[in-house]
């Protein structure tokens, strides 16, 4: 199978099915000399672990990551850095009784055409689960962005349904279960929830990101646009659909005179570009929003058809998220920081006699 690797210059490749054994990764490509430990990369895989509060998918899984290589006396040797993250609460008996059939919008039909053979219990490698390896690795890659540039990346929930939370407070995204930036709206989304739990449905969701603090340069001009490697690395986040940065979808209904970011001797006046213009970063934020469809993992029956051709109703048992959105934001927030270190270094491998 290809497309296991990320990144060009720091580069990661994950392995492992969602009920196998184990998760992994490998990352290679970190400078040597980096401080870091498990616990560095433990925050942000406890942010985005199953199981913490009764709005996500029940299966409880601990997410402890173990580092195998790469790091000696608490320092980065420079060689490639092995990660793993035990599966423990794996249930696979509920997938049994639809291993033959094709779940509506999954990918069951497609791997199963694809490859011919595939791993059903828990959409196998498909599965949100490869996730938390991207999670561990870019905990590598906050560490060094923070320590080098002062680059923070954070995100949120910006839209849930119909509900639109306002930015009210950052701090408030990891005080609540849904990475809500607004305390308002924590009540009417829980009810949201709820009513979707007990109508055997789901939800989709927005989730913003923001990278504050990034050098003026990374991106390239042509085919390794910033945002360009920013939307690839956020469209293979499962679930995602769309992404945006700045201005988005918006800039159909403004004219120049009004997207245009000028300028003045104090900076830019206006972000329409998300910090992006001409696939480069300016030093301004970078603002990008992905939206991610409601999961189709349901007990509602659904039609489609089984291996054999023949028409089938299918109902998914099982724990599942009401909104994968929810649990996305540690998730888009890695693998922007994933893309931005992978950029740093390519520009430093080129751009280090650069005056800026």
């Amino acid at each position: 199978m290809a497309g296991n690797t990320f990144g060009q210059t720091f580069t990661v490749t994950t392995f492992g099915e969602s009920h196998g054994i184990a998760m992994g990764a490998v990352v290679d490509g970190c400078p040597p000399g980096l401080e870091i430990s498990e616990e560095d990369l433990q925050g942000d895989l406890d942010r985005r672990r199953p199981g913490q509060s009764k709005y996500t998918s029940q299966r409880r899984e601990d997410d402890q990551v173990k580092i195998l290589s790469g790091v000696f006396e608490g320092k980065t040797t420079g060689t490639p850095i092995g990660m793993v993250i035990e599966n423990t609460d794996q249930r696979s008996k509920d997938y049994g009784q639809i291993k033959d059939q094709y779940r509506p919008a999954h990918a069951d039909f497609t791997y199963d055409r694809k490859y011919g053979h595939r791993d059903y219990r828990g959409g196998g490698r498909a599965s949100a689960r490869e996730t938390a390896m991207r999670v561990a690795a870019a905990g590598i890659a906050k560490k060094y962005l923070r320590s080098t540039f002062g680059t923070e990346v954070r995100g949120y929930l910006a839209e849930i349904g119909s509900i639109r939370p306002q930015i009210k407070s950052l701090d408030a995204v990891d005080q609540n279960p849904f990475f809500c930036p607004d305390p308002e709206m924590i009540e009417p989304i829980t009810e949201l929830i709820e009513q979707l739990r007990r109508d055997g449905d789901s939800i989709g969701a927005r989730i913003n990101v923001t990278a504050s603090n990034v050098p003026v340069g990374l991106g390239e001009p042509v085919f390794d646009k910033l945002d360009a490697d920013l939307a690839a690395a956020l469209v293979s986040i499962n679930a995602v659909k769309g992404v945006e940065f700045g201005a988005g979808f918006g800039v159909i209904q403004q004219r120049g005179s009004e997207h245009r970011d000028e300028m003045d001797t104090s900076g830019f006046l206006s972000n329409d570009a998300g910090g992006v213009p001409g696939g480069i970063s300016s030093g301004q934020d970078i603002v990008v929003s992905i939206a991610l469809n409601p999961t189709s993992s349901l007990a509602l029956p659904g039609k489609s058809i089984d291996r054999a051709g023949k028409e089938v109703e299918v109902v998914t048992t099982g724990r599942h998220d009401p909104c994968v959105g929810i649990r996305a934001t540690p998730i888009a927030e890695a693998m922007v920081a994933l893309v931005l270190m992978d950029h740093a270094l390519r520009d430093r491998a080129q751009n280090a006699d650069v005056m800026r």
